[in-house]
């Protein structure tokens, strides 16, 4: 059986931090999920879903020390349901819980020196693309160097 979730959205908060007597860590966030669509009538519709996430232990220490709200972050992790009984003699809250088991920031590095990496490669640093049209500047380089006038 397999209890998989894998998520890409932006943190509702800064992550807050619990330590138990026992010295686990735990670190407990939000996280929002956008869907876009177009209605019936053509009009473009934006849905955000909020997600409860805890890390545990060593996770919860890096939470910390690098997630801030907003951030754009992808998660890996399982669903986890959880009931708590009333206080009040009420009825008993039901929750629903993502367990992360990794996250990785996909920001660019802000500073250089808190961890943000840029996960996507710049316009200049990118390979030109394939059966696409090559720039000029590219192109002249490469029959200067070849020494060539013939295309291929």
């Amino acid at each position: 059986m397999i209890n998989k979730v894998t998520l890409i959205g932006n943190l509702g908060g800064d992550p807050e931090m619990r330590l138990f007597e026992s010295g686990v860590k735990v670190a407990r966030f939000s996280l929002a999920t956008n869907e876009a669509h177009k209605d019936k009538d053509g009009n473009f519709q934006q849905h955000t879903e909020w997600h409860n996430i805890v890390a545990w232990r060593e996770l919860a220490e890096r939470a910390e020390r690098l997630l801030k709200k907003g951030m754009l972050i992808y998660l890996e992790g399982k669903i986890s349901y959880r009931k708590v009984p009333a206080q009040d003699g009420g009825q008993e809250r039901y929750y629903t819980d993502i367990v992360a088991y990794n996250f990785r920031i996909l920001e660019k590095r802000e500073g250089g020196s808190n961890g943000f990496e840029n996960r996507f490669p710049n316009a200049e640093s990118a390979p030109a693309p394939r059966g696409g049209e090559v720039p000029s500047e590219v192109a002249a380089e490469t029959a200067t160097a070849s020494g060539d006038d013939l295309p291929f």
